[in-house]
């Protein structure tokens, strides 16, 4: 007889999945049809009206995105999942449904470039007003909390500065006026941090990052709250974002081995960011995991692994980051990450490509950040090839 509670590395290979496939198959089939057949109208009107279970049309429901849909909600806690054609579809599609003219969010100033944008450019026309916080001033964003506001947005870690905010204490300070706790959870993935655990209403995540894993498909998934899913839902019906069979495939294929991708990632990314953090010619090093984190009792608190990703800051500025990530062998100079495979670039060139210089000093992210998101080759070949291209500097 199966526990009730499934661990993470089961839900991951299991979630989901426990019913029988069609044809007998093991694995979840790509049901790649846009509409659906039935064999006469009183079937198909009975599966219309919520009679019957069933697919009408795939831009609303279709077999194996369901699957993945599932798994997700399994993993991250929650009462309903619904995915994206990517993470800023959900983001996007979860703030546009759930707020209204004359709504106000409080959120971070160094939150994901894409999410930034519209919380500068196009919330403000729908009459919906934004508080940007200092990630690193606690007190200053659970004051802004408590004066009052409808959503607070977080992301934690965040990217690419990878700033810890206290999910606890934010979700407590959301309930104490009635507002809602949305949460970015990409950069953790349900095995690192659970927010709904911690107080949270709504879970987004890029899924195309660490839950894919393998650079090979785009998408995005929303969990939490029942009444909130169904709200969002209503939205992308009509807008059209939905996640395509075959990236559905290609997500749940990589969740199957999320935790081990994960668990050696963050023991990859601690020891990357331990040998760096004594290296002269780099002037910083940000990484939770690190003892000198300013955030890391934050961090040991709700995390049971610290992330595949670490940035730092060369001594010698924006010049020396773009020496150093041209002499680099074992990454990928690409705009992802949470990837099998290592990445790494600058925030003006993959975080916060789509904001101007000048909007990214005010969020706090400077130029010369290079992002390092570890991938599963050996930690000490990783090393290598740093120390390799840290060397060719001098």
């Amino acid at each position: 007889m199966l526990r009730n509670e499934l661990g993470l590395s089961t839900l991951a290979a299991w979630g989901g999945e426990q019913q029988p496939h069609g044809y007998g198959a093991a694995q979840v089939p790509i049901v790649q049809s846009a509409p659906f057949a039935y064999p006469d109208v009183a079937s198909w009107r009975a599966v219309i009206d919520g009679d019957a279970k069933g697919d009408i049309y795939s831009r609303n429901t279709n077999p194996t995105v369901a699957v993945f849909e599932e798994k997700c909600r399994l993993m991250e806690g929650g009462e309903s999942a619904i995915a994206f054609a990517s993470g800023m579809a959900a983001i996007s599609n979860t703030l546009f449904a759930v707020l209204r003219a004359g709504d106000h969010v409080v959120s971070i100033k160094d939150a994901y470039g894409a999410t930034s944008r519209i919380f500068m450019e196009l919330l403000e026309p729908m009459g919906v007003t934004v508080t940007l916080v200092s990630t690193d001033d606690a007190d200053a964003l659970e004051a802004a909390v408590r004066a009052g506001c409808r959503l607070v947005y977080v992301e934690t870690p965040t990217n690419p500065t990878l700033k810890v905010i206290d999910l606890h204490r934010m979700a407590a300070a959301a309930r104490s006026v009635g507002a809602l706790l949305m949460v970015d959870n990409t950069f953790a993935s349900p095995i690192n941090t659970r927010p709904i655990a911690l107080g949270a209403d709504l879970v987004v995540h890029s899924a195309t990052k660490f839950l894919g894993g393998h650079d090979d498909a785009i998408g995005g998934v929303l969990v939490g709250r029942r009444d909130l899913v169904d709200t969002v839902y209503r939205y992308r019906e009509i807008t059209g974002a939905a996640l395509a069979p075959f990236a559905a495939y290609l997500l749940l294929r990589g969740m199957k081995t999320l935790a081990l991708r994960v668990e050696r990632q963050n023991a990859t990314a601690l020891a990357v960011a331990q040998h760096l953090e004594r290296d002269p010619r780099v002037a910083a090093v940000f990484y939770p995991g690190l003892a000198s984190h300013p955030s890391h009792h934050v961090a040991a608190k709700q995390m049971s692994g610290f992330g595949g990703v670490l940035s730092f800051e060369m001594v010698g500025g924006e010049a020396a980051a773009i020496r150093l990530l041209d002499a680099l062998k074992l990454v990928h100079r690409a705009a992802s990450l949470g990837s099998v495979n290592t990445l790494a670039g600058l925030p003006g060139m993959t975080s916060h490509v789509e904001v101007t210089p000048q909007d990214r000093a005010a969020l706090g992210i400077p130029e010369a950040l290079i992002r390092y998101s570890c991938g599963i080759e050996d930690a000490t070949d990783l090393i290598d090839d740093l120390d390799r291209a840290l060397a060719s500097l001098d």
